[in-house]
């Protein structure tokens, strides 16, 4: 991780990851620990919906299609429930229709899966870096 963010933050920034693959989600765990990120990983909408420690985080990694929800309207919860941090879409569904609907909920990237490592990173660098509470779009 870059060390004007660490700077910025003080500490790790921490990092939500929606990923209901198990193998996918360990990975991004890994990845992102390594890179500095404080990460709490989620197998499910649910899980990420009740941890009350969610709402501390600085930004948010949601895969777009999970088995009982979708990325977008874990977002759009998130928000009304008052959470302002910045958000990033992955999806291996592609299309210019997802990534209008997923821009207007408020996501502030939309990954194509694969993605490599460094877009996925540079992206969480560029969300956090932004202060909590700005227009992340």
């Amino acid at each position: 991780m870059d060390e004007w963010i660490k700077q910025v933050h003080g500490s790790k920034p921490l990092v939500l990851v929606l990923e209901d693959d198990h193998g996918v989600r360990r990975s991004l765990q890994l990845l992102l620990q390594g890179r500095g990120f404080d990460v709490r990983a989620y197998a499910s909408a649910e899980a990420l919906l009740a941890d009350p420690q969610a709402a501390k985080a600085g930004s948010m990694l949601a895969d777009y299609r999970l088995s009982a929800s979708d990325g977008i309207r874990v977002l759009e919860t998130l928000r009304a429930r008052g959470w302002s941090g910045a958000a990033i879409l992955m999806t291996a569904f592609a299309s210019d229709d997802l990534t209008a609907r997923a821009k207007s909920a408020g996501f502030m990237e939309v990954l194509h899966k694969p993605f490599r490592d460094h877009a996925l990173v540079t992206a969480l660098n560029r969300a956090s870096a932004l202060p909590v509470g700005r227009d992340r779009l």
